[in-house]
């Protein structure tokens, strides 16, 4: 199958330049700098370089050896970089430009601006600048700070931008993109997620011949599709454990293992809600409560594993934003994540992870080719550690209590004015500030409620849901009068980046 290189250089947007490619047909895989070959295998067709945090001076090398191969799109820093070793300059910008500028396309007749407007709106994110091209360069672009905005060299199959047209802030972004990778690769277009099913069962035949495998079954669409493929893969080999953990929504459990029973999944289930709130006791750190939900969750399992001696994979649904958001590759690390963090080194099963080069609307295409509902697959997302990363602070039994009555009100609330199938993700976050409220004819102190609903397709970017200010009155004012010890409400309109959906 052919495939796109996305070289990650340590920009936050890599995985995301993945994710565009695929919205266009093309499978692509994200590749760290330093695991670069010298030679391009043949199924690569094409090259992205994406940018990075750092300096030309001081940042990660790019694979020149590449150069000539195949066509390559470079991206902000590595435009930078490829223009410096390659005879030109780069300097600290003057004029630093970080968001939106007005790009002026100076050569109309190279494949790269098919049917982009000679001025658009473009996104720079940089502190450096290209004052010189190398030698058989020629400008494309320029903005009115950047006079080498974009550069060529189509002799050796170079192209370069110095702004992000992987983000939806560039207005022509995804045409340029599919002129590179239809035009100039000249890619198909025809690659679909779906397609790749009896791919990802050979492999899972072939990575586990033998032996039994446990997998971990939350409720949520990672753990389902990924333990539904497994069972197609390897038959009964396969033992679905469902772990109640005491962290669940309301009602979430029966919903659950009612589903598992329509499509024929079998489960088992460990009672274990004791051990989850004794080990979370005095815990307030974020990422601690994952490294502890992780480790308990081990522990669980190889208890399970010692029950079952025939086992010897650990199946897991992690995603690919589950691994960037982990820190993969050269990118700063924004948060462990429960499908790949907290695993302890005395893990004695093989972790096997079928669904980790796919993003959220990608398992959702596998899980309905699976035969999954459409009533199952349009569940909000919901994390590993469950309501313990949307519970700021201890996370106790009263406390989880309060958290999914008030969870519970926004989501009929959403359901009731026809808006929870119009967000990609809606949910409460119970925050542990104390503040001042009014009952009867004193006065009282309560915890704070947050709401959340934000509109995404991958989970990858994510912006607030614009509710209707009626709809999350009726929220509030049902949460207020029915959620003891809460005496403030408040809507979260945070976009990702710089936030991320969840809070923990």
């Amino acid at each position: 199958m052919d495939k796109l290189w996305v070289v990650d250089l340590g920009s936050q947007y890599s995985l995301l330049i993945v994710r565009r490619a695929r919205e266009l047909g093309v499978y692509a895989e994200l590749l760290p700098w330093h695991a670069c070959p010298s030679t391009l295998p043949p199924d690569v067709k094409g090259v992205i370089l994406s940018g990075s945090y750092a300096s030309v001076s001081a940042g990660p090398p790019l694979p020149t050896s590449w150069i000539g191969q195949r066509p390559i799109l470079a991206i902000c820093y590595s435009a930078q970089w490829l223009a410096a070793k390659g005879g030109g300059a780069v300097a600290e910008s003057h004029a630093r430009e970080f968001g939106p500028a007005e790009l002026e396309v100076l050569d109309p007749s190279s494949p790269l601006w098919k049917e982009i407007p000679s001025r658009s709106q473009v996104w720079m994110s940089h502190s450096d600048t290209i004052t010189a091209l190398p030698q058989g360069a020629h400008a494309t672009a320029r903005t009115a700070a950047i006079p080498f905005a974009a550069y060529e060299d189509p002799a050796r199959h170079l192209y370069a931008v110095q702004f992000h047209p992987e983000v939806v802030h560039t207005a022509y972004g995804q045409t340029l993109l599919r002129n590179f990778l239809h035009t100039i690769c000249g890619f198909s277009g025809s690659w679909k997620p779906e397609d790749e099913l009896e791919t990802l069962l050979e492999e899972l035949r072939q990575a586990m011949p033998t032996g039994g495998a446990l997998c971990a079954l939350s409720g949520g669409i990672d753990s389902t599709v990924a333990a539904l493929l497994t069972h197609r893969a390897i038959g009964d080999r396969l033992h679905g454990l469902f772990v109640d953990t005491g962290l669940l929504r309301a009602g979430e459990k029966d919903q659950v293992l009612a589903a598992y029973e329509r499509v024929g999944l079998p489960v088992t289930v460990i009672q274990a809600q004791a051990r989850f709130f004794a080990a979370l006791k005095g815990v307030t750190d974020p990422e601690k409560k994952r490294q502890v939900i992780g480790h308990l969750f081990i522990e669980v399992f190889e208890e399970e594993a010692r029950k079952r001696p025939d086992v010897r994979y650990l199946v897991q649904g992690t995603i690919y934003p589950d691994v960037v958001e982990s820190g993969a590759g050269v990118s700063a690390k924004i948060k462990s994540h429960h499908n790949v963090g907290g695993l302890p080194e005395k893990l004695s099963l093989q972790l096997v992870e079928p669904l980790r080069r796919f993003f959220k609307d990608e398992v959702r295409a596998l899980g309905a080719r699976l035969g999954l509902p459409a009533s199952f697959l349009e569940r909000h997302p919901f994390p590993g550690p469950g309501l313990a990363v949307r519970i700021l602070g201890e996370v106790t039994p009263p406390r989880v209590a309060r958290l999914q009555k008030a969870d519970q009100l926004f989501l009929e609330t959403l359901h009731q004015a026809g808006w929870y199938h119009r967000t990609w993700q809606a949910f409460a976050v119970l925050v542990p500030q104390r503040t001042v409220g009014v009952g009867g004819d004193s006065r009282s102190y309560g915890e704070v409620i947050a709401l959340r609903a934000v509109d995404s397709t991958d989970g990858m970017t994510a912006a607030p849901t614009p509710l209707p200010y009626d709809l999350l009155q009726e929220a509030a004012r049902r949460i207020l009068a029915e959620v003891p010890d809460v005496t403030r409400v408040v809507y979260d309109i945070s976009t990702k980046p710089p936030a991320t959906i969840e809070w923990e």
